[in-house]
């Protein structure tokens, strides 16, 4: 359907030329910009290398890297070198979609990809237009126009959230800078005030509780009151106060090191995209010690904890979700020391849904489950002894002060329904951030959950539950398991020392453990530190302790703030 409006609209009035100059707001990379004048594509985990290939031609059997691709934000990498042959290149890859797709056929004609690449066509507008044949500059305005008739007829077809918030702020970009396009500008604002008003709640945070995805939600709805503004016109109240809730959000869910926590199929965000946003909407407010989108964030000296504690996203908010209730990543300063494995998207079906099993994250897992459903079990899930169960129907946070530092008390009641279990989990965090504490606990709290767990304990003729606590760190760490395997010693990048130690409960190991990046060609091998015993109670207890042995030279060099928000350009 999208396909056949393409197709019509191709008939449609063409843009004849810029109403506005454009000023690129997206931020490219250099070397990345680099590699691919020397063709070398790079995209979702897929490499490819053909010097003079066209970028059209490397992605025709790989959806993720298709879209990827259609929604052109590699012409912010080649902005990003600017030269002669920087140029000739975007303009010669522009030219050539024009040519193959700018009719409506082929690929890239559904919304959200022509919101995205209005978008960039129209930041990069001199850079590709310079130079060019006066039939070249007018095929681009008119394909411009095009794709623009398009999003006005099919926004409406766009899922809520992330997509549709790309077409709607493709079609103000467009009509506010694209002569003939400006009819198109008030039905999209006020589609976009009425979003901003659906889909950002009153916290400020997504449904899909995606931290890199709420950063992209917050950069396209800060491009649109920019673009607003620039053009005389006041954004609605609507679109300014998602900004306003968005951005203390947003703060609460970056660490030490100025990246996002990584949690329900987001990343650690683009190098600077997240201080430059915040820098952009110019709202200075901090969260408070309220969960920001379900995660609480504790800091301390130059410590950052942030912990998963909410349940999983529900419904069409899912599909990306995980199954990380109670799971935690932490870093020293700039340096990342306990992570969750991440998404796998980027490496195939298996490798996503792997990432999303509660045993991916820093987090305790029953053996053989995770403590949400959230998709049907792959080979390599089974091979994980991953079986997906339901979501959570409780989970608990609380935070108190203690006298040298404050506390986190967490619950969820993921194993209740297969094993009468309740995951209990604290964390004390010493006030200059240099330890904590840990407990996790394993409970019964009715006589039915007693009934579950004496069931589940015969299942097991009476071994008892297996269970695991995995602490999953950075690649940069480089963790030893002490002799007599009592302490597990974990150096960072940076030469600062931390040492991991338990009460003896359980059983201590450090095994392999893989970490999930987008843009790498396949996962990275790193370590996790892994606390298994088996529960033959109703109450089974596990304590751990995290302590900072010494700062290195090099560590206090590396540490640059102490507060991210430090980071922002304000």
């Amino acid at each position: 359907m999208h396909r056949l409006h393409a197709r019509l609209v191709a008939r449609g009035r063409p843009a004849t030329a810029f109403v506005l100059q454009p000023e690129p707001r997206t931020i490219g990379h250099f070397a990345r910009g680099r590699q691919l004048i020397a063709g070398n594509f790079l995209f979702s985990g897929l490499l490819v290398e053909a010097k003079g290939a066209s970028i059209w031609d490397i992605s025709s059997d790989n959806a993720v890297v298709q879209d990827e691709v259609q929604g052109c934000a590699w012409l912010d990498d080649l902005a990003a070198v600017g030269d002669a042959k920087a140029r000739a290149l975007a303009q010669g890859w522009v030219n050539d979609w024009i040519a193959r797709y700018g009719d409506g056929r082929g690929p890239g004609w559904t919304p959200d990809l022509v919101g995205r690449r209005l978008i960039r066509w129209i930041n990069h507008g001199f850079f590709l237009l310079r130079g060019q044949e006066k039939e070249d500059s007018e095929r681009f305005f008119r394909c411009l126009g095009r794709q623009t008739i398009f999003l006005s007829r099919r926004w409406k077809t766009t899922m809520p959230g992330l997509p549709r918030f790309e077409a709607l702020t493709g079609m103000i970009y467009a009509g506010l800078s694209l002569e003939g396009m400006e009819d198109h500008v008030a039905p999209a604002v006020a589609a976009l005030a009425r979003d901003c008003a659906t889909e950002v709640d009153g916290e400020g945070g997504i449904p899909t509780r995606n931290p890199e995805e709420l950063l992209e939600v917050f950069t396209l709805l800060t491009w649109a009151a920019q673009s607003l503004n620039e053009s005389g016109q006041r954004p609605p109240e609507e679109l300014l106060n998602a900004i306003a809730r968005i951005a203390p959000t947003l703060r609460a869910l970056r660490h030490s090191d100025g990246s996002l926590a990584r949690f329900h199929g987001g990343g650690r965000g683009l190098d600077g995209r997240l201080d430059h946003a915040l820098a952009t909407s110019a709202v200075k407010t901090r969260s408070d010690d309220a969960l920001a989108m379900g995660f609480s964030r504790l800091t301390a000296g130059r410590t950052s904890l942030i912990i998963d504690a909410a349940p999983p996203p529900k419904g069409e908010a899912s599909a990306n979700g995980h199954a990380s209730t109670l799971g935690f990543e932490l870093t020293s300063g700039r340096r990342p020391l306990v992570v969750s494995c991440g998404s796998g998207r980027s490496f195939g079906e298996d490798w996503r849904r792997a990432g999303r099993a509660t045993a991916s994250h820093s987090t305790l897992a029953i053996d053989g489950y995770s403590s949400s459903r959230l998709a049907a079990p792959s080979r390599l899930a089974i091979a994980m002894q991953e079986r997906l169960e339901d979501i959570p129907t409780f989970v608990q946070c609380e935070i108190s002060p203690l006298y040298d530092g404050r506390r986190v008390e967490l619950s969820h009641n993921g194993y209740a329904r297969t094993h009468g279990l309740t995951h209990a989990r604290t964390f004390d965090i010493a006030v200059d951030g240099r330890g904590m504490v840990g407990e996790d606990l394993l409970t019964t709290l009715s006589p039915t959950d007693n009934q579950r767990f004496d069931a589940a304990l015969d299942r097991t003729s009476l071994q008892g539950i297996p269970f695991a606590v995995r602490f999953h760190l950075h690649p940069d760490v480089d963790a030893t398991l002490d002799l007599g395997g009592a302490a597990v010693s974990m150096v960072l990048k940076s030469g600062e020392v931390w040492i991991f130690r338990q009460d003896g409960s359980a059983t201590l190991t450090v095994e392999p453990s893989v970490y999930l990046e987008n843009g790498r060609l396949k996962p990275r091998a790193t370590k996790q530190v892994v606390l298994s015993g088996r529960a033959m109670a109703y109450a089974t207890r596990v304590r751990w302790s995290l302590a900072k042995a010494q700062d290195t030279p090099d560590a206090v060099r590396d540490l640059v703030v102490s507060d991210p928000a430090d980071m922002e350009n304000e």
